[in-house]
């Protein structure tokens, strides 16, 4: 056993072939997982096992931002592994003063107080309860194309599907209507933005009592349910609504942060401060896991003379905080929000040709680097390419596409009827224009199946 330790370098099929026989995979029937044996990235591409080449389009889970095999940021982690890899929380680090000092100056707003915690879905735990105590009320409403986390609370958030074999989860969530202006039935009457999403808000406010309601609780921009982006007016209605009830505004940034829609926080698009903000992925770009929940000042007050209710072991851990440091400075070295905004515009023009050329294209919309195509039957009626959750006998036209990309070197993320193009930060225009001339071929396929 210990000599099976030592093995030199497997091959792609014992890679895959023991991955699949020890090992879980997430939101996955194990039967038909058939994953990429990945061993090696650099910048926006990534090398299988069998020597393929991939262009990242989805930045892995909407994570490396800065691109894979940063110099700097390896660097930083080996320099604090060697230097101090691990105390416990109650300690004072030199990594968590920087950070917690660097997050606060880019943080909109009185967000000035940091809580680390190892990713998203354990941020929004803790905003969760943060919220709760320093209300005094338990209901949360959190919208139902929304995807928080898999922990119990997170999970509970959630509006998709994920969420219904964790039912009956944690008490006190309400789920309400999206701004989703493409499939919005107060919109598409109209055929114009009514804005009606925040009146059917403010409903379930009444109906469920403002003196009960303790947060709303939302992601800024709606991440793997298809990139939902507010239109204007939305957000600053919903700070308008919380401030009126005395109900807190929390956005989940976990996938929109850090650059992702070509602004540091995605609510600086609108002006917009909230009472809490979750963040993780792009805060180290995935190279380590770390998450956080920033704290506006006011809120951080009632907790001076009061306990704080959570703790991680792995809270403020050096390595984690000094990987995000580093991650930090790449953003600002490279100007990387400034390259998201720029290929953004690229991204969107590109986007609409895409619309234009091809009968299944429905809908397409981006922010920044943040987009998504959406496929679809018959334009007039809307009817999704695949329904609506579905399961992987329903998935075949979509599974042709995804065999298409991957077969042509482009890796990205397809869910139902929708495929991402979320690239990291870092791309160029070329590599930009390489990943979606793959896809204008590859969309021939759906084009047919419409046809």
């Amino acid at each position: 056993m210990a000599e099976a330790f030592l093995e030199a370098g497997m091959t792609a099929e014992e890679i895959v072939a023991l991955c699949r026989q020890y090992t879980i995979y997430e939101w996955s029937a194990q039967g038909m997982v058939d994953p990429i044996p990945v061993v090696r990235a650099k910048g926006v591409y990534f090398w299988d096992a069998r020597g393929r080449r991939y262009l990242d389009f989805n930045s892995q889970l909407m994570n490396v931002n800065i691109g894979h095999g940063d110099e700097r940021v390896i660097r930083a982690i080996q320099e604090q592994a060697a230097r101090l890899p691990y105390v416990n929380p109650f300690m004072a680090t030199e990594p968590r003063a920087r950070l917690g000092r660097m997050l606060a100056e880019i943080a909109p707003g009185d967000l000035k107080k940091v809580f680390f915690t190892l990713g998203g879905a354990d941020a929004n735990e803790n905003a969760i309860k943060i919220a709760r105590l320093y209300t005094g009320r338990h209901k949360i409403i959190a919208r139902y194309r929304s995807y928080h986390g898999a922990t119990a609370g997170a999970i509970t958030l959630t509006g998709d599907p994920r969420r219904w074999p964790a039912e009956p989860g944690i008490p006190g969530v309400i789920h309400v209507m999206d701004p989703y202006r493409y499939r919005c039935r107060w919109c598409m009457r109209e055929e114009r933005c009514t804005l009606d999403c925040l009146n059917h808000v403010e409903d379930v406010i009444q109906f469920e009592g403002p003196h009960t309601i303790a947060a709303v609780f939302i992601e800024t921009v709606t991440g793997t349910n298809g990139i939902i982006i507010p239109p204007d007016g939305y957000l600053e209605g919903l700070r308008m609504l919380c401030d009126r009830y005395g109900i807190l505004l929390i956005c989940d940034e976990v996938m929109s942060g850090f650059g992702r829609t070509g602004e540091w926080f995605a609510v600086n698009h609108w002006k917009v401060v909230p009472d809490l903000m979750t963040v993780a992925k792009g805060l180290t770009s995935g190279y380590l896991p770390l998450g956080a929940v920033l704290i506006s000042e006011r809120i951080a007050e009632f907790f001076r003379d009061r306990p704080f209710p959570g703790g991680l072991t792995y809270n403020s851990h050096p390595l984690c905080l000094a990987a995000a440091i580093a991650t930090l400075q790449v953003y600002q070295e490279d100007r990387l929000i400034e390259n998201a905004r720029r290929m953004g515009e690229i991204l969107a023009r590109e986007l609409a040709r895409l619309k234009e050329r091809h009968p299944s294209v429905g809908d397409v919309r981006s922010i920044g680097l943040f987009g998504v195509v959406e496929l679809v039957k018959n334009r007039e009626t809307r009817e999704p390419l695949v329904p609506f959750n579905a399961q992987p006998r329903e998935m075949g036209i979509m599974n042709r596409l995804k065999e298409f990309f991957l077969q042509n070197g482009l890796y990205t993320f397809i869910r139902w009827n929708t495929f991402f193009t979320n690239p990291p930060l870092c791309i160029r225009e070329e590599e930009l224009m390489e990943g979606l001339e793959i896809i204008d071929r590859g969309l021939e396929i759906t084009d047919d199946a419409v046809a």
